[in-house]
Order: C-alpha cells, then sequence, then structure tokens
C-alpha cells in the first residue's frame, strides 16, 4: 500500500503541481486549502507524511504544525513546510 501525503497549500496551481508529481511518485495524495481542513485530516489518521504551507487562511501553517505536535497520535508524523518566506525568523519558527 502506497503512502499516504497530505498537502495544505491554499493556491490551486502549487496544489495541483505538488499533487501531480506525488501521485507519479508512487504516494497517494489527499489536500487540503485551508489549515483548519488539512489539521482535521492530519489528525484523522492514515497519513503519513503533511506538506504544509505557512501561508494558509485562518488557521496558519506554522499553528498547523504545533498543533499536530502536540497530538499524542500524530506528534511524530514528519512534517515538510512550504514557503516562499525566506527571513531567518520564519526558518526558526519553522523548526520549532
Amino acid at each position: 500500500m502506497a503512502s499516504c501525503v497530505l498537502v495544505v497549500e491554499d493556491e490551486s496551481d502549487v496544489l495541483a503541481l505538488c499533487e501531480f508529481n506525488l501521485k507519479g511518485a508512487g504516494f497517494k495524495v489527499i489536500t487540503a486549502s485551508d489549515g483548519d481542513e488539512g489539521l482535521r485530516k492530519a489528525l484523522s489518521g492514515g497519513v503519513d507524511l503533511v506538506v504544509l504551507d505557512v501561508m494558509l487562511p485562518g488557521r496558519d501553517g506554522f499553528d498547523v504544525c504545533r498543533t499536530i505536535r502536540a497530538d499524542p497520535a500524530a506528534g511524530r508524523m514528519p512534517i515538510i513546510m512550504l514557503t516562499a518566506r525566506a527571513e531567518e525568523i520564519d526558518r526558526v519558527l519553522g523548526l520549532e
């Protein structure tokens, strides 16, 4: 069975590109277009990896990441932060 990747991204072009490439690499892909939806899907089980945009409508990616990390069942799930932000403080926040 293929690993399941959750892509949380609000820009439809970026979301489609990620989904296309991940499916092409053999992954099962589910998507979400805002932080609340992404968090629900991440915590619902069956997700092996999250690709998470930082700048999302509503709940931002940093908050989604912190909430996942605090969850006993999902807290060790790998998360890849996806962002156009390049400031040092953004990197520090992502690593926290």
